[in-house]
């Protein structure tokens, strides 16, 4: 008997696969080198593949559970492969070539050929074209500019409504009328499309009703006003009804009896003191309304209240323009919103001459839409979609848009 038989290692049986599918098993010892093990592999897989001496460097074997590689100079044993274990012979990968100059410089001029033009090049291709369509920057400012111009627009036909109003023999009983209608807008109308976009974010109907009658019908402000009473258990209470406005209204109408008693001098002047009071109940309803979650988050930046609610004012509650305010040069001032358009301006004359909005303004409902839309700019929308007031404010945004081209 050899030696080398008597004192030969336990021969262990193991399990090789490649990356071709193939199986078997091998039956080696302990002391087997892993070179020698992937030479026996390599003559069983790949015959005659021995002949080259790079063959066996270019494969490699892993140990299938830890995924471990082999080294080729370490014994079976070292290696700690156990009997039945799973080995995986696979080939290694060529290393990556590395690129030739000359095909770096031929993809890097392809690049810059496929490159887009920047904006002096197409400034300079361009120059001597004709202008055939506005600048996007350009359509940008006019709108900020319709957006500033309105305002003043509105400011400077709520005075001219006004006088036309009461100038009527029946103003009184038309601004009654028009404060009645107030009421029933604030107590009773509600914004469908306001309402329609509540109820599709879950929100119940009803809850959804009291939310914007309590927020100027504002979608936004009604949504967060739900959000905080979402577990408030008066969020369901009804508001209050329409009895003590009646009062008033019945109240004002035996005060327009009393004062029809006297002489006609007389009798005009309880009439413009009564359209005074009247119209300052108008826009005491239509007051600007600060969002109060904007006014603690500005506040809490360090600034006065005072300087939060006219910033506030100014960008029509939106929280990161009013900020923008703040911390610029603060224009346009607050004043500045109670000031009108230039009367003698073209624009404002042809406002004047249209058919439409001349109609418009002996209607009293137009006059509380200028007054809401003054203080509420949010509320916009909801005027624009009206029967009586839309036609009006389209008009008015048409005239706008043609003398801003010419």
């Amino acid at each position: 008997v050899q030696e080398e038989k008597i004192f030969a290692g336990k021969v262990l049986r193991l399990h090789v696969c490649t990356m071709e599918g193939a199986e078997w098993l091998e039956e080696v010892a302990e002391d087997t080198t892993v070179e020698k093990l992937k030479e026996r592999c390599l003559k069983h897989c790949l015959p005659g593949s021995l002949e080259d001496p790079k063959t066996v460097t270019h494969h490699k074997l892993i140990h299938a559970t830890s995924e471990k590689v082999l080294t080729d100079t370490k014994t079976v044993l070292e290696e700690n492969i156990q009997d039945r274990d799973v080995l995986l012979l696979v080939k290694k990968r060529a290393p990556t070539l590395l690129p030739k100059m000359s095909d770096v410089v031929a993809e890097e001029k392809r690049k810059q050929e496929q490159k887009a033009p920047d904006k002096d090049a197409i400034l300079k291709a361009t120059a001597n074209l004709p202008a055939r369509s506005v600048d996007r920057s350009v359509t940008h400012h006019n709108m900020r500019d319709f957006q500033t111009e309105l305002r003043k627009i509105l400011v400077s036909l709520i005075e001219v409504a006004q006088k036309l109003l009461a100038l009527n023999p029946d103003a009184v009983e038309l601004f009654k009328k028009a404060n009645a209608m107030l009421d029933e807008d604030e107590e009773d109308r509600v914004d469908e499309i306001a309402l329609r976009q509540l109820t599709e974010m879950g929100f119940p109907e009803s809850r959804a009703v009291k939310a914007l009658r309590l927020n100027h019908m504002s979608v936004t402000q009604a949504m967060e006003w739900l959000i905080e009473h979402a577990d408030d258990p008066s969020v369901d209470a009804p508001l209050p009804g329409s009895a003590p406005a009646e009062a008033p209204a019945e109240g004002a109408a035996s005060s327009a009896e009393a004062a029809a008693g006297p002489s006609s001098e007389e009798g005009e002047e309880e009439a413009k003191d009564e359209l005074t009071e009247i119209f300052k109940k108008i826009r005491r309803k239509r007051e600007f309304r600060p969002d109060p979650r904007a006014v603690i988050a500005l506040m809490e930046m360090g600034f006065d209240e005072k300087e939060v609610v006219d910033a506030l004012r100014v960008n029509n509650n939106q929280q990161n323009a009013a900020c923008e305010w703040l911390l610029g040069d603060r224009k346009p001032s607050p004043e500045d919103l109670d000031k009108g358009i230039d009367t003698n301006s073209p624009l404002f004359q042809a406002i004047l001459e249209n058919p439409v909005v001349q109609l418009g303004l002996t209607n009293p409902k137009t006059l509380l839409a200028f007054e809401d839309m003054l203080e509420n700019p949010l509320n916009s929308t909801q005027w624009m979609n009206d029967p009586e007031t839309g036609p009006v404010m389209l008009q008015i945004s048409r005239i706008f848009q043609t003398l801003n081209r010419t």
